[in-house]
């Protein structure tokens, strides 16, 4: 039996996601089984060289400038940056020609993530209301997105493509709610230098995308200057990774009628 018209239309739609999770199931099965590892080496009677590890000092040399951060502040700020960058590109693809295209669909995810945050912080307050741990209530409003993406890499084909497009949109909505959360209620005094330098890129990042520059090497050092103004103003360096993304250009080409 010929496939209909709509299931070709479909199916040319969810491929690109159909190759994105596919290309990471072996990464989710990396991620999952280092993240037992870390579990037992922390726990273990070697923890120490474990905290070693996390901590050992990295630095970058720019003439007379060095930026030197350890580990798991490169891990966090940079390596996360590139992680969402990559995420927010897919996510950017399913608004404009996948699952999220039509607005009633794009809010389901939204809605959800809202609930996921408002629910376990309003639950975590309401059990440490007037206690020491009172202003932790943010702690629990974040998901995980690399362990939910991770998870879904490892089951694969088990789970519909709608219900993987959802948990993903939900898990980016959650996780960038929770930043914004951090940002607004747990950053310390913000750097003005870091907050103009956003600014500044953010300006630059539109005027290349409202102007038709295709080049990526032009995405790329915008997206630096962005990373460097979050990294020097407090705010968490990934939310870098998102904006560039939502930047770059990216058009419907041929109409749906048209596949």
């Amino acid at each position: 039996m010929q496939p209909t018209k709509a299931e070709r239309v479909g199916a040319r739609v969810l491929r690109p996601f159909q190759l994105f999770v596919r290309r990471q199931a072996s990464g989710g099965i990396v991620l999952l089984l280092c993240a037992v590892l870390a579990l037992v080496w922390a726990n273990s009677p070697w923890a120490g060289t474990y905290e070693q590890m996390l901590h050992t000092p990295l630095g970058v040399s720019l003439g007379q400038r060095l930026l030197s951060l350890d580990l798991q502040h490169w891990i966090n700020d940079g390596l996360m940056a590139i992680f969402f960058f990559g995420v927010g590109l897919e996510i950017k693809r399913e608004f404009l020609v996948g699952e999220l295209a039509e607005r009633q669909h794009a809010m389901l995810p939204i809605a959800a993530a809202i609930g996921g945050m408002v629910v376990p912080a309003a639950i975590y307050a309401a059990f440490n209301a007037g206690g020491e741990g009172a202003h932790g209530w943010g702690i629990p409003m974040a998901t995980d997105i690399a362990f939910a993406l991770g998870v879904l890499a490892v089951l694969g084909s088990r789970i519909p493509e709608g219900l993987k497009v959802f948990l993903v949109a939900l898990a980016i909505v959650d996780d960038l709610g929770a930043l914004l959360v951090i940002a607004i209620f747990y950053s310390k005094a913000l750097d003005p230098l870091g907050i103009a330098l956003i600014v500044g890129f953010v300006a630059a990042l539109f005027i290349a995308n409202r102007f038709g520059a295709r080049r990526g090497t032009i995405y790329l050092l915008l997206g630096f200057g962005l990373w460097a103004g979050f990294f020097l103003s407090g705010l968490h360096a990934t939310l870098a990774g998102v904006l560039t993304a939502l930047f770059v250009p990216a058009r419907v080409r041929i109409a749906a009628e048209a596949l």
